[in-house]
């Protein structure tokens, strides 16, 4: 049995997220956590309203799970945070330049927190490697995002579970896996691009 094919290939090791292929520092982490909150901001500001619905479309959702699948849990998690606090507290970097805390998409943002934690988890375990596992690492992904999303969008907005649905879920499948897509070409080829 050939060694080479039993083992990984030196420099990518089992159980890494693409940041991690980074020389190691305290300093390349606060970089990573401050660049993943601000290509979130940044990809926030892709949005396009949909008609009847408090919530846009927006790249912010495809960044927060990349952020979470590409810095791993921790680092995604604290991203997110930071994106969501910042935001919070008053730069206008949510969608269409928004912030504060009244927005009724705001269980999103949050959402996003967690979601980015699973991804990145999923990918220390290999998630983002194959097309096929990193699809259902964005899909388990946007499923978190909505189920944090979707009962705050009912709380703020006083609406019925059928007009959540109608206003929060059903125009956005389409997009969704339009992202899922996305990733499933992005991660993996990433992989096997420095894999070589």
């Amino acid at each position: 049995m050939s060694t080479a094919a039993a083992t990984p290939r030196q420099g990518i090791r089992p159980g890494e997220v693409l940041a991690d292929l980074l020389p190691a520092s305290r300093v390349r982490d606060i970089a990573l956590v401050l660049g993943g909150a601000a290509l979130t901001g940044l990809a926030a500001q892709i949005s396009l309203p949909v008609p009847g619905s408090p919530v846009p479309v927006t790249g912010q959702t495809f960044a927060a799970l990349l952020v979470g699948t590409a810095l791993g849990a921790g680092r995604g998690f604290l991203s997110l945070a930071l994106y969501a606090l910042v935001g919070m507290a008053g730069m206008p970097w949510f969608a269409d330049g928004g912030s504060g805390t009244a927005a009724p998409s705001l269980g999103y943002i949050l959402g996003m927190m967690f979601a980015s934690a699973a991804v990145g988890a999923l990918a220390r375990r290999g998630a983002d490697r194959s097309f096929l596992r990193t699809a259902g690492t964005m899909l388990l992904g946007e499923a978190i995002i909505y189920a944090v999303g979707l009962p705050y969008l009912a709380a703020a907005t006083g609406m019925s579970l059928s007009a959540t649905l109608a206003a929060g879920f059903t125009p956005f499948l389409i997009g969704d896996a339009l992202k899922a897509a996305l990733a499933m070409g992005v991660l993996p080829t990433a992989w096997k691009f420095l894999d070589r």
